[in-house]
């Protein structure tokens, strides 16, 4: 069976597994004409080149390709983004992450377990008489959007703002290469983005209140702070990430459990395993498809001369179902130990937002299963986001008693 060099390519985006199992066993570092890159599927090696310093993260630039006036226009929104931790190498990764940290604590984290609970007793009880709802739009996007925008200190009203926004940015920072206008768009959502935080942040200068923006105006270390540009594009990046990831998990950790209804069970009768099954979740059908770097340098790893200045794609869905780390990887089993997913990358880069995504999908999906009964989905024809990063659905339709 020849391998497929679109990425893109329905079959592959609605299920990759059994393609990127056959690019593992036949070529595991293998170079894609098409996406003019190199694609990493084994685990050993992704966890490796996670933590190489031969490869950059900082990937966010114009293409050589893009047309001069292009490149002009997106300038803007290039700059913010190049300001992002995930963007960003040591020495200035490091700054900034650690100014962050003093604002983003595991206490702010676990200050929000009462509001999640609130949210998500509220947004089930919308739908309980109607006994259907599709997850993504009444309940997975609603829980992240409103818990980041509370953290950061922004209007609730604003969500839909900021989901848009978001929707926009995505189209480039995941790779959804076949949307022809993505460009435009993500500079237009950048842009009214930008404009926004700088009035919130602006006004927190003046007046300090006790939330995130107000925290990351003010974080120190060693007499160094974050610049005015630097808050408002770590701001973006909280907004960005803080939902955009987080409706993935739980939409797709309730899925993979409609889809094995024996764990769905099991679960429901011992919730007590949500703490190993929000674990199986991400390994087994995580948000994260792959995460990109640029060698720095020529690195000749195997058989293969990766050149400087080339892209690798490190495939985490598939290294998190190899078989030579995971028994059955392709069996979701919510009660797996020592699970060593990749799921949020590793090393420096490693998700500054992961114990809060793992403390919203759990509150999320054990009470879907407290408050719903006898759950399933309305159809099967489900269709997933044609984009090279993320893993999402489009809709998640569900029924229930």
């Amino acid at each position: 069976m020849p391998l497929i060099e679109d990425l893109l390519d329905k079959e592959v985006v609605n299920n990759p597994y059994p393609y990127l199992h056959q690019l593992r066993k036949e070529d595991s570092i293998y170079w894609n004409e098409r996406w003019n890159g190199w694609i990493f599927t084994r685990y050993h090696d992704v966890n490796k080149l996670l933590m190489d310093p031969r490869f950059t993260a900082e990937r966010i630039k114009p293409s050589k390709n893009m047309p001069e006036q292009m490149v002009l226009d997106m300038a803007s929104t290039y700059e913010v983004l190049s300001k992002w931790m995930v963007f960003s190498d040591p020495p200035n990764h490091t700054r900034i992450r650690m100014l962050v940290n003093k604002a983003f604590t595991p206490k702010a984290v676990e200050e929000m377990r009462p509001f999640m609970n609130e949210i998500t007793d509220y947004l089930l009880q919308q739908v309980e008489s109607t006994r259907k709802m599709d997850v993504i739009r009444d309940y997975a996007f609603l829980l992240p959007i409103l818990v980041i925008s509370k953290m950061l200190g922004l209007p609730d009203e604003d969500r839909d703002l900021l989901k848009q926004w978001s929707d926009d940015l995505l189209l480039l920072v995941f790779g959804a290469v076949k949307e022809t206008n993505r460009h435009e768009r993500a500079k237009n959502g950048m842009q009214q983005m930008v404009y926004y935080l700088e009035n919130v942040v602006q006004a927190r200068q003046k007046n300090p209140q006790n939330d995130l923006i107000t925290s990351l105006v003010n974080a120190k270390e060693s007499g160094d702070a974050l610049s005015m540009g630097e808050v408002i594009s770590t701001c973006t990046l909280l907004i960005f990430g803080g939902h955009e990831t987080t409706t993935n998990l739980i939409a797709n950790g309730i899925y993979s459990l409609l889809k094995n209804p024996a764990q769905l069970e099991k679960l429901r009768a011992n919730p007590s395993l949500i703490h190993s099954a929000i674990e199986e979740l991400i390994r087994y059908e995580g948000p994260s498809k792959a995460i990109m770097r640029i060698a720095k340098e020529d690195v000749e790893m195997a058989d293969k001369e990766i050149k400087k200045g080339q892209r690798v794609l490190l495939m985490q869905n598939i290294a998190n179902r190899d078989p030579e780390v995971f028994e059955n990887p392709d069996k979701l089993d919510i009660t797996r130990q020592s699970n060593q997913h990749l799921g949020f990358g590793k090393g420096i880069h490693y998700c500054l937002g992961a114990p809060l995504a793992r403390l919203e999908s759990t509150i999320a999906i054990n009470q879907v299963l407290k408050h719903l009964k006898n759950i399933r989905l309305e159809r099967t024809d489900l269709e997933w986001q044609p984009n090279i990063i993320s893993r999402a659905l489009k809709q998640l339709p569900i029924i229930f008693d």
